[in-house]
């Protein structure tokens, strides 16, 4: 009967750690900020209409160089040359922006998307959809 009653108890301790992960992994963007990992979050509507001025190949590929250039000057992530020592700031943009601009292809991309920008305390700056997109 000891063996049994260790081996429920064992269960028990497996069934509490996943629980925990989870209420982690659960963090609202406030806790996020107040733990200071955030430092800056923005939600911004890019325009991307003056893609359509590039040849009709090329408008998904200069949709994403538009949305780079606002994204850095927006979130001020350029890079100041006179730090060479520095490590550089670095713009991630998630998967999923990618593949909303290059769903139609190369020659149809959206006239505009929602994003969220997360800037990071240590100078990174990650792009997302914004929910619901």
């Amino acid at each position: 009967m000891e063996n049994g009653q260790e081996a429920e108890q064992v269960k028990e301790v497996k069934h509490e750690e996943p629980v925990v992960e989870e209420e982690k992994a659960k963090k609202s963007r406030a806790e996020r900020v107040e733990e200071g990992e955030v430092a800056e979050e923005r939600f911004y509507n890019v325009p991307l209409g003056t893609a359509w001025l590039a040849p009709s190949r090329k408008r998904a590929a200069k949709a994403m160089r538009i949305l780079i250039d606002f994204v850095k000057r927006h979130m001020k992530l350029e890079t100041e040359e006179l730090e060479e020592e520095a490590e550089p700031k670095r713009l991630i943009i998630d998967n999923k922006v990618n593949e909303w601009i290059w769903r139609r292809g190369a020659e149809n991309p959206p006239r505009k998307i929602r994003i969220r920008a997360v800037k990071y305390r240590d100078g990174n700056v990650k792009v997302y959809l914004a929910e619901g997109d």
